[in-house]
């Protein structure tokens, strides 16, 4: 077989373009590759929705890879074993409910089984900012802007593009990069009790489980909060390196959207 160079460059332009083309509308557009994002993306796929990931970072899989401290190792309570068994995720048992992984194992396989379901993953492309519409007179998050992250690493002046989407879901972690650009750019508050970001409390893993999942949700219409994200807008402490909230967030979000978007369709 002859190898030729511009055939090569020819073939990954026409199928990145065709990869983007197909996203710039879509039923969820979610911001941030890391886990929470990742399981919702392929439970979004497995129930028929049309989903991507933006991912700002040349790697997704979040805060996946470094484990605690760089040991990388995670650990995953039992109430997250049945996310963990259905994608493949190799675990042991270390007694007590508790159950470690290799973070590389659990990233590279949440990555792979997320964009083999149907959800596509676009790393190097950065949220920028958000579309909105008004429905009843009311302001509404209908899509993201985005551009390239070099772009904006380097502060040109190059304008972004459009993402319509009918719902989006900020899954930026610890920063809640989304819900900061709604309330800085739109004027609005927030469906929490500041009508701000809260911010995250300090670490305490047991409550910091619990509020990821039960935080899951909107917090301004269009727009949803996952993972760390949820704990930031609402104000929950972080957790550290235990990851069954972010797999059970995600999993939260996909039934939650998968409702909306089908409700909203009939």
């Amino acid at each position: 077989m002859k190898i030729d160079d511009l055939t090569i460059s020819r073939t990954i332009i026409n199928s990145y373009m065709k990869k983007l083309l197909g996203s710039l509308q879509l039923d969820v557009a979610l911001v941030g590759a890391g886990p929470s994002n990742l399981v919702a993306g392929y439970y979004l796929a497995k129930k028929g929705l049309k989903a991507a990931i933006f991912e700002s970072k040349l790697a997704p899989g979040g805060g996946i890879w470094g484990g605690g401290m760089m040991f990388n190792e995670i650990v995953v309570p039992e109430d997250a074993l049945p996310i963990v068994d259905e994608v493949g995720i190799r675990f042991q048992p270390a007694g007590d409910g508790y159950y470690t992984m290799d973070s590389v194992e659990m990233a590279a396989t949440l990555i792979s089984k997320c964009v083999q379901s149907g959800t596509v993953i676009f790393n190097l492309i950065k949220a920028t900012d958000v579309l909105f519409r008004e429905e009843n007179g009311q302001p509404r998050v209908s899509g993201l802007v985005v551009s390239w992250s070099t772009i904006e690493n380097l502060g040109l002046d190059v304008d972004p593009l459009s993402i319509k989407a009918s719902f989006v879901v900020d899954g930026t972690g610890h920063p809640a990069e989304i819900c900061r650009i709604v309330i800085r750019k739109m004027g609005v508050k927030l469906n929490t009790r500041t009508g701000d970001v809260v911010g995250e409390m300090p670490l305490w893993a047991e409550k910091g489980e619990q509020f990821t999942v039960s935080n899951t949700g909107e917090v301004f219409p269009g727009l949803y909060v996952a993972g760390m994200a949820s704990n930031n807008a609402f104000g929950g402490p972080r957790m550290g390196p235990i990851f069954g909230g972010m797999l059970l967030s995600g999993k939260k979000i996909a039934e939650l959207l998968s409702r909306e978007v089908k409700g909203g369709s009939q």
